[in-house]
């Protein structure tokens, strides 16, 4: 392990000079300053962790909560986020609350003081309970992240619903289908009623179009399979669905009744899961910069006043300016405690993948099958 003397031997300057580099830099000439730095970045010196929370009284961790882990959509963000925390020199500790809003505020409870910093992804909980949760439940200086949602003041990164599903209608609208079904998500999900407003946005903006509410379902394959029946019965020649799982789950059961996609009803999901790729036919659907979403969380939330030292919060910010020159992260400054507030939020872009799973309007419906 790299040790603060390593740094000071490999810089040429002493144990005490490096220290001050990298934990109060305002004390050391700027071009010093900047060679220490170089030089731990080089040799990847980490501070001690045990010897830092004493002294500044910041932990090193940051918490991800998610409603449900065995979703894609969730693991591949959480995913995401600790490779931007891990980059940046952080531990990531990552919990499931089962869709379950309580277990969500007990879970931030429970750990937000062990960390430096909580982000919430597609939270259930109300918007009093996120109230409570900034106002009682966590320290004033660990700052709350919501992804896939907006709230108030809260700082959050989330995805561009209404052209996601614009994209989709408009595709849908050109293979000539005027009779589209909807397969919402859980009544909590604020995801779900972003992407029911831009429904309704994109197709009053189109001639002789009729949305069908086919009702909120569980976002799983089997709330999937539990909506294939509706759109059979619908007479829909066109279905969107609020995620991928539930779109899988729609054309299994399609199949089992008989009714051929996309020749009967094209279908349409949303989130392009590896799964998507691999049924039969492929399933077209809105695609997420899932691992986008979750650095950008990360570095928001830093810039929200998570980051442990100063010494630190330079490293950040040459790998964020590094990361957002590879990937096109949104353009976010990483900065120290009492920089420039945040953006309130950032939005990131989304597309439409056309692949099997949408064809041509049938001219006549046969939806019903056996």
């Amino acid at each position: 392990m790299v040790t603060l003397r390593d740094v000071a031997r490999a810089a040429g300057v002493s144990p005490a000079t490096a220290s001050r580099a990298l934990s109060a830099p305002d004390l050391v000439a700027p071009a010093r300053r900047e060679h220490v730095q170089q030089v731990a970045r080089e040799l990847g010196y980490r501070p001690n962790r045990a010897a830092r929370e004493l002294i500044t009284g910041r932990t090193g961790n940051l918490c991800l909560v998610v409603p449900d882990l065995e979703n894609p959509f969730f693991a591949a963000v959480a995913k995401g986020v600790q490779a931007r925390a891990r980059a940046l020199g952080f531990a990531l500790l990552v919990a499931d609350a089962e869709e379950d809003p309580r277990l969500e505020s007990e879970l931030v409870g429970h750990l937000g003081a062990q960390v430096d910093g909580v982000i919430l992804c597609s939270p259930r909980m109300t918007d009093a309970e996120l109230d409570r949760l900034g106002r009682d439940v966590l320290d004033d200086d660990v700052p709350l992240l919501l992804v896939n949602r907006l709230h108030g003041g809260l700082p959050s990164v989330v995805i561009d619903n209404t052209d996601g599903i614009r994209q989709a209608v408009t595709h849908l609208y050109a293979l000539g289908h005027r009779r589209i079904g909807y397969a919402g998500g859980p009544v909590g999900s604020w995801s779900d009623a972003q992407r029911r407003r831009g429904l309704e946005h994109a197709s009053h903006g189109l001639r002789s179009i009729d949305v069908v509410d086919l009702g909120h379902f569980p976002p799983l394959f089997g709330g999937g399979v539990a909506a294939g029946d509706l759109v059979a019965a619908s007479g829909v020649t066109a279905v969107l669905a609020h995620n991928d799982l539930l779109a899988l789950g729609i054309l299994s059961r399609l199949r089992a009744r008989g009714v051929r996609v996309p020749e009967d009803v094209s279908v349409v999901g949303y989130d392009d899961i590896p799964a998507a790729t691999l049924v039969s036919p492929t399933l077209t659907t809105v695609t997420v910069p899932l691992a986008r979403l979750g650095r950008a969380a990360v570095d928001l939330l830093i810039e929200a006043g998570s980051v442990p030292t100063a010494a630190e919060s330079a490293i950040a910010a040459g790998l964020a300016a590094a990361e957002r020159a590879q990937h096109g992260t949104p353009a976010i400054t990483v900065g120290s405690i009492g920089a420039t507030p945040p953006p309130a939020s950032v939005l990131i872009g989304v597309e439409l993948v056309v692949r099997a799973s949408t064809g041509v309007a049938p001219a006549q419906s046969s939806v019903a099958g056996g």
